[in-house]
């Protein structure tokens, strides 16, 4: 992975960032990070949530991912944090050895969701907290006015080719009470609609839309529905809404 592809998931991370800061405030309150001596975060990319955590808790900060490019670039965002290189399903680290163990966007990604669950159960000490900040639900889509519901049907689709689970969201909390969690609180992140989005954030979901549906549309077909989806932005007929689901608990 170049640096210009780097920086380009950075800002992807960043925009996936901002739709979820509402409720990850409300869930580090809900938790006391800042009580927290030692947080992980798995997966944690090029470090979009890593860089913000030293603002809600003056504990050691670790992270991991499995990409070694995207660990250098996470350091370039957060240079007191602890990183590592490493696999989900297998962390390194012995056992209660953090107070909290988060994840952003990853689970959807894993190979098994139960497993990884149970690793961040065992490097979290009794008493300590996991986190799963936000997981979409991409099976259950909406895309309004109808004409753009193929968007929805196509991301879906070209997500599972790459090896997505489209319907992790909504197997969260289910997935929790396996581990052996206790006190599991889980919830939806809310959705709303003002005004259009700036124009850099429509372009910015537009290049992943494009990465993952390009090759099932015709280039002028897809240029068209652009069109249309921003056009109905502008006329204030747009919905789109992705559950994003988002969970904790307690190691008892």
């Amino acid at each position: 992975m170049n640096p210009a592809d780097l920086a380009a998931w950075h800002r992807r991370y960043l925009q996936q960032a901002r739709w979820t800061a509402e409720i990850r405030r409300h869930t580090y309150r809900q938790v006391d990070l800042a009580r927290a001596g030692r947080v992980l975060e798995i997966g944690c990319g090029t470090g979009a949530i890593l860089s913000e955590l030293p603002g809600y808790t003056q504990g050691e900060v670790f992270g991991i991912d499995l990409l070694h490019p995207a660990v250098r670039f996470a350091r370039d965002q957060q240079p007191a944090a602890r990183l590592a290189a490493a696999d989900t399903h297998r962390l390194p680290f012995p056992d209660g050895a953090f107070d909290a163990v988060l994840c952003h966007f990853l689970l959807l990604w894993v190979t098994s969701i139960p497993d990884v669950l149970a690793e961040a159960r065992r490097v979290t000490r009794s008493g300590g907290v996991v986190l799963a900040l936000a997981e979409p639900d991409y099976a259950a889509r909406i895309d309004y006015p109808e004409p753009l519901e193929i968007l929805g049907r196509l991301q879906r689709e070209a997500l599972e080719g790459q090896g997505a689970d489209t319907r992790a969201g909504r197997r969260l909390r289910e997935a929790f009470h396996r581990a052996g969690l206790v006190d599991v609180q889980a919830g939806l992140v809310g959705g709303y609609w003002s005004s259009p989005p700036a124009r850099e954030d429509f372009e910015l979901e537009w290049e992943v839309l494009r990465r993952d549906v390009g090759s099932a549309l015709p280039v002028d077909r897809l240029a068209a529905l652009q069109e249309a989806d921003w056009q109905a932005w502008q006329t204030g007929s747009r919905v789109l809404f992705v559950p994003t689901f988002y969970a904790w608990g307690t190691v008892p």
